[in-house]
């Protein structure tokens, strides 16, 4: 018998344990909303589809985040429609991630962090929690700083309020996790719509050539043979493929109330598979159509060296004719700001909890995970101001491609091992994706480690 199930019984929650960790998992990954959402035994292919929608726009949410804009910005202003290539491989490799990572959180019963927690040894483990943490740091810094960066255009509200007020509005929205995790959902998916709509109306208006889009998805050899686009290209992968999504998406699979069965298993990575690609397409549009914008806008206007998103935001108006396109641009970076700041936080929350198996009051989680985002953004704001943060912008989306390996190959590792996996573990086909894609985020990494500091 390849896999033993045991459950047990705690605070009336079932956690059903997988054989082959090294420890027992006891607690549930967010305890507040762990199997909180029922999901109906009968009814047809779409009511079922509905119950399990949720969780992938909040992770969408993450490859959407304001540090896409600076990378992006800066590819398409400089290189035309080049590095569309770079997006969609980003997003491909996006899916199959996540596809991996909800599959984990449903047959183990853990999220990413806990499982990390339970495979490996102590020290490896507070090497890994460290990483994340520092992801998630810069990843943070990214959202605070582009949502006060949008309070800044709109409002002319000074940078370091900006900040401030965005941190501390995103706990006021956090509250509404006590009146049920669907709220949390509700609200994503109507920010991602309006920044869907948003980047819809100013792609009209920029009028892009629709035969050198479609070129720009085939790769080419150039963004290998030259290094600032190389680095960039790498900067665009680590902000499109997020580190901490996979231990977010692990952890909020598990709201579902689905059968711990296999049949109920099986349904359960069907449909989550299902939310997170739809949702992820639309990440890929939102992205594209960021850099779409970008080389239709500014770089056949001679405007080659945008990548900060005040730049942007003052140029668009007059390039494109309009008076709302600069309007529309900060609003949906608002939204953006907003959505991304509410997963971060709660993917701090899950890592810290996951891999210290530590449990703190949920406010006192979310005041801790804030202020690691909150105290570096203000000292770069009241020192080197606007400049700084647009840097600081580029950099946090180096750090997370840095990051990335600590994550996907846990992942990789966890999901391939029939031990852990049971009847669930990773096809031979899908084992063989699954490394290939973590080697080449490795290399591609080590590249990047290479040319920063001995070149």
């Amino acid at each position: 018998m390849d896999q033993t199930e045991v459950t047990v019984m705690q605070d009336t929650v079932a956690v059903t344990k997988p054989k082959g960790w090294r420890k027992e998992n006891s607690n549930p990954s967010l305890p507040e909303v762990h199997k909180s959402m029922n999901v109906p035994k009968k009814g047809g292919f779409f009511r079922k589809l509905l119950a399990f929608m949720g969780p992938g726009y909040l992770v969408a949410v993450g490859y959407m985040d304001p540090g896409n804009w600076a990378t992006s910005l800066a590819g398409g202003s400089a290189y035309s429609y080049t590095l569309l290539s770079v997006i969609l491989i980003s997003n491909v490799m996006a899916i199959i991630l996540q596809a991996l990572s909800a599959k984990l959180g449903i047959v183990t019963g853990r999220d990413l962090a806990q499982a990390c927690r339970d495979h490996f040894s102590k020290p490896v483990s507070f090497v890994l929690w460290i990483l994340c943490e520092l992801a998630i740091a810069a990843c943070d810094l990214a959202e605070v700083i582009g949502a006060a960066i949008a309070l800044n255009l709109l409002f002319h509200i000074p940078l370091v309020w900006g900040v401030c007020i965005t941190s501390f509005d995103i706990l006021l929205v956090l509250l509404l996790q006590n009146k049920g995790f669907r709220y949390i959902e509700i609200i994503v998916i109507s920010l991602i719509a309006t920044i869907t709509v948003c980047f819809g109306v100013e792609l009209f208006m920029s009028h892009p050539q629709f035969s050198e889009v479609a070129k720009g998805f085939v790769p080419s050899a150039e963004i290998i043979k030259n290094p600032q686009m190389l680095f960039i290209a790498l900067g665009i992968l680590g902000a499109t493929v997020m580190p901490h999504n996979l231990y977010l998406h692990s952890s909020i699979v598990q709201t579902r109330k689905y059968e711990e069965t296999s049949t109920g298993k099986k349904e359960a990575i069907k449909f989550s598979i299902i939310d997170s690609t739809v949702a992820l397409m639309l990440a890929l549009f939102v992205n594209a159509s960021i850099l779409i914008l970008a080389a239709s806008a500014f770089y056949t206007t001679g405007h080659t060296e945008v990548a900060e998103i005040q730049d942007a935001y003052k140029l668009l108006n007059p390039i494109l004719g309009s008076g709302i396109a600069s309007a529309l641009f900060a609003v949906a970076l608002l939204a953006s700001g907003q959505n991304s700041t509410l997963t971060g936080t709660l993917a701090g929350q899950i890592v810290m909890e996951g891999f210290l198996n530590i449990r703190l009051r949920p406010w006192v989680r979310r005041l801790i995970t804030r202020l690691i985002a909150i105290i570096p953004a203000v000292i770069v704001t009241v020192i080197y101001g606007e400049k700084g943060t647009a840097d600081l912008l580029i950099l946090s989306q180096v750090i997370l491609s840095l990051q990335l390996s600590f994550a996907v190959i846990p992942l990789v590792m966890f999901t391939s091992n029939k031990k852990k996996m049971g009847e669930f573990v990773n096809s031979a086909l899908t084992k063989g994706i699954a490394w290939f894609i973590a080697i080449v985020i490795a290399v591609l990494n080590a590249y990047l480690l290479f040319t920063t500091f001995f070149n």
